[in-house]
């Protein structure tokens, strides 16, 4: 099995609306995150999926968030709460779908970290 790893960043503000704390009012966080695709089988040039394909699609859904109020956005305007643990989902959905991902390789996880030391993972339920 191969495994590679992408890592963007951004910048956002968010409130985690009902949270009993300090993450109830307006804050914000240099976002990092990161993708993980996973595949057995290698291209002709001897590649799982080329880094830059990787990159480019992660940059492309972050960029919809960065520099913006992550509760005025969809699918966050809506009532669903912009945790890490939500944002990690959405980011994995966003990506999933992509053609990138030919063959066996398939996105594996996405990590959400909201500080150098907190961070969250998202990646679906085997079925």
């Amino acid at each position: 099995m191969f495994r590679i790893q992408v890592k963007e960043e951004f910048e956002a503000a968010h409130r985690i609306a009902g949270y009993p704390g300090k993450c109830n009012r307006l804050h914000g966080h240099s976002w990092v995150v990161e993708a993980k695709v996973a595949g057995k089988n290698l291209d002709s040039l001897g590649m799982l999926v080329d880094f830059k394909l990787v990159k480019k699609e992660l940059k492309e859904v972050l960029d919809r968030l960065d520099h913006q109020y992550i509760n005025e956005v969809p699918p966050f305007d809506g009532g669903w709460n912009p945790t890490a643990e939500n944002l990690a989902k959405y980011f994995y959905e966003q990506l999933a779908g992509k053609s990138i991902f030919h063959g066996e390789a398939r996105l594996e996880s996405v990590c959400v970290w909201e500080s150098p030391h907190s961070c969250v993972t998202y990646e679906p339920d085997e079925e």
